[in-house]
């Protein structure tokens, strides 16, 4: 199950890096998201989740740990806000830049124009 989570959360990360670094506003846009989703599995998985225990702790004197860690699954739902709203001014950067332009191609500079 490690090795499986493991691969998703590289599998996200080479793809979101790959997306970020097209020249169209788009796919940047998707490769944040990719991004941030493999941030938060990662994070999500750093919890061990313990499968059927509260998050909380059962009983003050408890020998072996018979909870699971909350801080974690707060980090994530932290992290999803806050991508969110990452995104949506990205989006709204994107829009504006294509309404202006009229083309949604980053522009690299004077070296592009001459090819």
């Amino acid at each position: 199950m490690e090795a499986l989570v493991a691969s998703a959360i590289g599998l996200m990360t080479a793809a979101g890096i790959y997306l970020i670094l097209r020249l169209r506003t788009f796919p940047v846009v998707l490769g944040m998201s990719l991004l941030s989703y493999a941030v938060n599995v990662f994070l999500f998985a750093t919890g061990r989740l313990a499968v059927n225990m509260p998050p909380i702790l059962e009983h003050a004197g408890a020998a072996t740990p018979g909870y699971t860690d909350p801080v974690p699954q707060a980090l994530v739902l932290t992290a999803i806000v806050i991508s969110f709203g990452m995104t949506a001014v990205v989006v709204m950067l994107s829009l504006g830049a294509f309404i202006e332009a009229g083309d949604d191609s980053i522009d690299l500079g004077p070296e592009e124009k001459t090819k």
